[in-house]
């Protein structure tokens, strides 16, 4: 489904995404990290999430300018970005899709406190591990904080939910 409504086939990886989904569903792990799943209502929905981004980032009331400059959200046959996770402490998570490159679609971070994104060639489980077990991987590690790895599921609308 997810490729499909995408447009463009997906990375070697997403087998990996999609069996984070599979075993965890969307919802918030350790607290503070945001990961939609599918069909987990509107907040923990990654389609969900990104029709949102994709329909905010074509309105015209916002002049040229996109919610992820220097990119764009992903449209269809284009580039773009798709949001597969964040923080409370507004870091993102993204992976880049080009159309023109079929299957290489790596993870881009942006930290809250600074303005360049990082690339990632790595599966989103991988990625996430990172993010919740190695306090030395700067400055998205969040094992410094003594938070733990527990997952809390994600349901309902974005009254339940913090994405959105």
């Amino acid at each position: 489904m997810l490729a499909g409504e995408l447009g463009v086939p997906l990375p070697t990886d997403y087998t990996d995404y999609k069996e984070l989904c599979e075993a965890f569903g969307g919802g918030v792990f350790s607290e503070c990290v945001y990961f939609p799943g599918s069909d987990e209502g509107v907040s923990f929905d990654l389609l969900a999430q990104w029709r949102a981004a994709l329909s905010v980032d074509r309105d015209g009331g916002f002049g040229d300018v996109s919610a992820v400059d220097p990119h764009a959200v992903y449209a269809p046959g284009g580039k773009g970005l798709v949001q597969w996770g964040s923080t409370e402490w507004a870091d993102e998570y993204f992976r880049l899709i080009d159309a023109e490159r079929p299957g290489e679609h790596p993870v881009l971070a942006r930290s809250n406190d600074i303005d360049a994104r990082h690339r990632y060639d790595m599966p989103t489980s991988e990625f996430l591990h990172r993010v919740l077990a190695d306090a030395d991987f700067h400055p998205f590690g969040i094992a410094r904080y003594g938070l733990g790895t527990a997952f809390e599921p994600g349901s309902g609308g974005p009254v339940d939910g913090h994405p959105l």
